[in-house]
């Protein structure tokens, strides 16, 4: 007979165990003496180090959620009658340094009179401010945020 020529049972049977000493798994059946493992039911726990703080509880955690999306600057309605502008735009409001620059996303926030007779066409205006802009004989219109430019060096890629 050659090694090739060996046939095996697939299914081999279970073990038979704690049938006393002759069975080879006689007593304690391969569990050891005493513990939590030697016991009926015992299952043990994903992560389970023995008692000892297992590795994803001592690992450190992710702190909080950070939001990625980029705040809305804020301009005052008292700050309207300053500018020169009979249309109020992100251009405007840049040009006169209440925001970093005329491609961030400004919302009108009611604080302070508004005398002049404006257009507003911003991004975003609390209720208040809508009311009080319209009251001084003006109008506001909700627009997208203004684009920024493609740089010399994005265009020259294409």
């Amino acid at each position: 007979m050659k090694y090739h020529e060996l046939s095996t049972e697939p299914n081999r049977r279970a073990r038979r165990v704690g049938r006393g000493i002759a069975a080879g798994q006689g007593k304690t059946a391969g569990r050891g003496t005493k513990g939590q493992g030697a016991r009926t039911g015992y299952r043990k726990k994903p992560g389970f180090e023995g008692g000892q703080n297992p590795l994803m509880q001592r690992m450190p955690k992710l702190v909080g959620f950070t939001s990625h999306k980029p705040k809305a600057e804020v301009v005052y309605t008292g700050q309207l009658d300053a500018l020169a502008a009979k249309t109020i735009d992100n251009a405007a409001i840049a040009a006169a340094g209440l925001a970093t620059n005329e491609y961030v996303k400004v919302k009108i926030v009611l604080k302070g009179e508004v005398t002049k007779k404006v257009t507003v066409k911003l991004q975003g205006a609390s209720a208040g401010a809508v009311a009080a802009i319209q009251k001084a004989g003006g109008s506001f219109e909700k627009i997208a945020v203004v684009a920024r430019p493609a740089s010399k060096k994005q265009t020259e890629e294409k």
